[in-house]
């Protein structure tokens, strides 16, 4: 960048991007300037997007190292190991969707960013536009009123003045002054072709920016929701959620480095650009417009002095000679020729309309207004524009580490949910201390009714808790036990089912205190 430039800085992230190593594709080290057209350079960009492929390809492979170890060393499921297993899984889960939602706010800060830049970026180049479409409709309609309004206002005061040879060659001065004026704007630049291709760079660069928004915008919402959809496949343990997910996951963690290759090399080619921006805009417009004028808006110090000022100095003298002659025609020759009156007036008129476009065109042709325009749009692209990039390449680096995270846990999920079921399947659905099956007796009705050895009613119609059998236990014939017990309007007091084959414990008799202290 040259050295007497105060206006613009490039900031240091730009700074720190153009010294990432440059680099075709055959690993030959390239010049860093920013040149778009040159293969090379473009080779040196792609080679940015081919390292995170590379990264893309590491990343998948460790998956796959990492789900072979999971499938081929498999553990016994002891209860000591399931423990820690789903704590892990938990804190995975949770660790993933932390850094999910942190990659989603950068993302969205980062969209914002960039989409705001490129937007400052679009605005400062329609105003330029705006201001050279104005410069070049001033010149072409100036130049329109000399040559065919003034010329006929001439052509008709010369058939009047026919008589006057004074006066023929005051309106062939005052043709000499016109084509001066015309010769002073043709030496003025074409703004035409500058403002078809700032208009152009404007609408293309408004039309991917949309595209490219609504872009991210769709991934940071496909991320979001993946996220939320493995949680709730992680709490309800749905394996086929689980495994949906498993799928979405890995096409997000693909688009999330492809979008780290595309925002690495976005990034780093705009930076190379925002180095030097004024020494890549005088070369492109070489062809079009003198490099005296392009300095002159680039820069816009005090020292510089306008090109312009030369022609329209000119321009403002030859009017002035014009609106004198014009002042002594209506003062002298009108008492003597009254039908030249109406085209000397007419010619007045022209002078002022013309006088008031060169004021207008002074203005325009000022740097200041340009040079405004070039300042806001490198700093939409250089400052806001870059630095929402970055902010997307942190995006893309936390996405694709929450999703690998989280690539790592459903499998291990997937797996212990497989082994939960059956555990549950391996036991007895007849035993009645499972609790499936006293869930599936309370659904079925028509399931005979099992009482354990723990529901039982004393003489008095009530129900006790289960205590420990007494020490002595009557050896008494079980007729003689039915008999005693039946003298006390009781029950006899042992389990109604017996459960033989079953290794429960033998039903206990426990005696009745009434019964006791009434013998």
């Amino acid at each position: 960048m040259s050295s007497d430039r105060v206006d613009y800085i490039a900031p240091w992230w730009t700074y720190w991007l153009h010294n990432f190593p440059h680099i075709n594709l055959r690993f030959q080290p390239i010049d860093k300037t920013f040149q778009p057209e040159d293969e090379n350079y473009q080779q040196s960009l792609i080679f940015l997007g081919c390292v995170a492929a590379a990264g893309l390809g590491l990343n998948l492979l460790c998956l796959a190292i990492y789900l072979s170890c999971l499938c081929c060393c498999r553990k016994e499921e002891e209860e000591e190991s399931k423990k820690p297993n789903s704590c892990c899984v938990t804190w995975s889960a949770v660790a993933a969707g932390l850094i999910t939602c942190v990659a989603v706010g950068v993302g969205f800060y980062g969209n914002s960013e960039t989409n705001d830049g490129v937007y400052q970026m679009t605005y400062s180049l329609y105003n330029a536009n705006h201001t050279l479409g104005g410069v070049d409709s001033l010149v072409s309609g100036t130049m329109s009123n000399m040559r065919s309004g003034l010329h006929q206002h001439l052509a008709r005061l010369d058939e009047i003045f026919a008589t006057r040879g004074d006066y023929v060659q005051t309106l062939q001065f005052m043709q000499q002054m016109a084509d001066n004026v015309i010769k002073q704007l043709l030496g003025l630049s074409d703004w035409e072709k500058a403002k078809v291709d700032l208009a152009s760079i404007a609408d293309q660069s408004a039309t991917i920016e949309y595209y490219r928004w609504l872009t991210y915008l769709l991934l940071l919402i496909l991320d979001l929701i993946i996220c939320l959809l493995a949680c709730l496949g992680l709490a309800k343990q749905s394996r086929w959620l689980l495994t949906t997910m498993m799928v979405f996951g890995v096409l997000t963690l693909v688009l999330s480095w492809t979008s780290l290759g595309a925002d690495l090399a976005t990034a780093v080619g705009t930076s190379d650009f925002c180095i030097s921006p004024d020494k890549y805009i005088m070369s492109k417009t070489k062809d079009v417009i003198s490099a005296d004028i392009v300095h002159y808006y680039l820069y816009c110090n005090q020292t510089l002095s306008n090109p312009f000022q030369q022609p329209l100095a000119i321009f403002q003298r030859s009017l002035t000679t014009m609106q004198i002659q014009i002042q002594g025609l209506l003062q002298f020759a009108v008492p003597l020729f009254p039908t030249a009156e109406r085209d000397l007036l007419g010619i007045q008129h022209l002078l002022n309309s013309s006088e008031a476009s060169l004021h207008q065109l002074t203005a325009l042709l000022d740097c200041r207004g340009l040079n405004k325009d070039y300042l806001d749009a490198m700093v939409g692209v250089c400052y806001d524009g870059v630095e929402g990039v970055l902010y997307l390449c942190l995006f893309s680096i936390l996405a694709a580490c929450a999703f690998t995270v989280m690539l790592c846990a459903i499998p291990r999920a997937w797996r212990q949910i497989a082994c939960r079921e059956q555990d549950y399947d391996d036991i007895d659905e007849e035993d009645p201390f499972n609790p499936r099956a006293r869930r599936l007796g309370s659904q079925n009705p028509d399931h005979t009714n099992m009482h354990s050895f723990c529901s039982y009613s004393s003489s008095m119609g009530s129900q006790t808790s289960l205590h420990p059998p007494a020490p002595a236990v009557s050896n008494a014939p079980m007729s003689e036990y039915m008999n005693h017990t039946a003298l006390f309007g009781g029950n006899p007091q042992y389990e109604n089912v017996p459960l033989i084959g079953r290794g429960s414990p033998p039903p206990s008799v426990r005696w009745v205190p009434e019964a006791k202290s009434f013998l």
